[in-house]
């Protein structure tokens, strides 16, 4: 019963093969076609752009980690100016109630010359307030401008030249004026 089942599956088989044109040396010789095909693509490519999708999310990871310290260091460069301004405040008011101390102690003619020296000297301290809070400024922009394209040339990887350098400087000077 056996043998008559697998005779009439066989026969099944090959009427089904003739019916649908199934050429047999034809069908074994396309599958190992396919497979040699398959497995030089799976070895010579697939692998190679596993590897280069790898590489690029290990570059966008470090790009926001680079943006995040960038972040950070202008956080504290930000702290780091307005406490030198308002100790620049703080010692400009300090002269200045110095100053008032000595005129009020001096006669009518000492008087004058000391408020003539106290406004020359708070003109100077905002002067110089003036001169360092536009020092630090242009030093900021400098700095983050150098980031942006450090980070920009990391995360596109690729090398930019000196005009994409300037561009991007300016852009991040431009945005932090604002």
């Amino acid at each position: 019963m056996l043998a008559s089942l697998l005779d009439d599956l066989g026969q099944t088989a090959s009427q089904t093969a003739k019916t649908f044109g199934v050429n047999g040396p034809a069908l074994i010789s396309n599958i190992i076609s396919f497979c040699i095909v398959a497995a030089a693509l799976y070895f010579l490519a697939y692998k190679r752009i596993l590897q280069v999708l790898e590489d690029r999310r290990q570059r966008i990871a470090e790009g926001l980690a680079n943006a995040d310290k960038i972040k950070a260091e202008l956080a504290k460069t930000e702290a780091a100016r307005q406490d030198v301004l308002s100790q620049a405040n703080a010692q400009a008011n300090k002269m200045i109630e110095e100053a008032r101390a000595a005129a009020a102690r001096v006669q009518e003619q000492e008087t004058q010359k000391a408020i003539a020296a106290a406004e020359q000297i708070i003109t100077k301290a905002r002067e110089a307030a003036t001169a360092d809070h536009a020092r630090m400024l242009a030093e900021l922009r400098r700095e983050v401008g150098r980031l942006v394209v450090d980070t920009t040339s990391k995360v596109t990887g690729k090398v930019l030249t000196p005009e994409d350098q300037r561009r991007l400087a300016e852009e991040t000077s431009r945005q932090l004026a604002a």
